[in-house]
């Protein structure tokens, strides 16, 4: 626990919206508790910037920048992946670093229920037909009744395994630590992984980037799932190997993939997956949100307080599991 801060800390907003920080900040009371900077990303900290900061939010910091910055006790990410923080050479293995886990709640979870919708269902096609002027009659299938595999259960996909179960799915899946959780029939550890596989109609998935996650879905895991399942990911582009899951739809190994995140993005217009049937891609969907520097800003806001008063902070980084 930090001890409280004694004299007003400054803090530092590296970001292109520091509107909705600066209101939160005010709107909780704290703007007279602390001296707020903003600073556009295409801008570097000054000299007396980096020397006086204390708090720090940013998508992210350059090699070099942290180590000059002898003040800074902690540093908010503006997202949930903190691969890019983690990979610096010169992280201080001091400070304490926070990311926006849990953030994307309000936003992902419907996106993701629109993919099994949209495999499901066959508005895709009968949208091609009204360009057409073509009836043809196509039946839906249903969702209710199927097994949703979650790779990932936490605060993300718990509420997907809600809304699903809600649409009568059955819902089972993977967490570090494995207990029993609402909406949840099965929580399995992530070394009973094959189990999942080979029980879900649809594989989701939200784990982390981490070396242990990095070709997490190859051939061989591919081969433990159904013929007619299907793959979702909103996680990270590298918990699959692109080559092994190209190779898995054309042969029918599995039906086929929604991918929300890549490898590279944006994904080079050269790459299979743009033209392998029963791969549909999506231009990283998931967890953007019109509002999202309010929602991000609830919970840098709850940090900063509990920063100000001594307290333990929310959604800090585990830098040994690496999230």
């Amino acid at each position: 626990m930090q001890p409280p801060m004694r004299n007003t800390p400054n803090v530092l907003l590296w970001t292109d919206s520091p509107g909705p920080y600066i209101d939160a900040i005010a709107k909780a009371g704290l703007a007279d508790r602390v001296a707020i900077e903003a600073l556009s990303r295409k801008t570097q900290p000054s000299d007396a910037q980096r020397a006086h900061t204390h708090v720090l939010l940013a998508a992210g910091a350059p090699a070099g920048l942290l180590p000059a910055m002898p003040n800074l006790q902690w540093a908010q990410s503006l997202t949930a992946g903190v691969e890019g923080w983690l990979a610096l050479p010169d992280l201080p293995p001091d400070l304490t670093l926070t990311c926006a886990r849990g953030t994307h709640r309000e936003s992902m979870p419907e996106n993701i229920l629109g993919a099994l919708f949209h495999i499901a269902k066959p508005y895709t096609a009968i949208a091609d037909d009204n360009r057409q002027g073509i009836w043809t009659q196509r039946v839906a299938t249903p969702l209710n009744g199927t097994t949703l595999g979650i790779l990932g259960l936490g605060e993300i996909g718990q509420e997907v395994a809600r809304l699903a179960t809600a649409l009568g799915m059955r819902v089972i899946g993977t967490k570090r630590r494995p207990a029993p959780m609402p909406n949840v029939a099965e929580v399995l550890p992530p070394d009973r992984t094959d189990e999942v596989l080979a029980q879900c109609d649809y594989l989701l998935l939200l784990l982390p980037a981490t070396p242990e996650t990095d070709n997490f879905i190859n051939a061989g895991r591919l081969l433990k799932m159904k013929p007619g399942a299907w793959l979702l990911n909103f996680g990270r582009g590298h918990l699959i190997k692109d080559d092994d899951l190209i190779a898995a739809v054309k042969s029918g190994t599995i039906a086929g993939a929604v991918l929300d995140v890549f490898r590279q993005e944006p994904l080079p217009a050269a790459h299979p997956f743009w033209t392998t049937d029963g791969i549909m891609v999506l231009p990283h969907i998931g967890g953007p949100h019109p509002q999202r520097d309010t929602i991000v800003a609830r919970l840098f806001v709850e940090n900063l307080e509990r920063f100000l008063d001594g307290r333990p902070l929310r959604q800090v980084v585990d830098r040994d599991a690496g999230y």
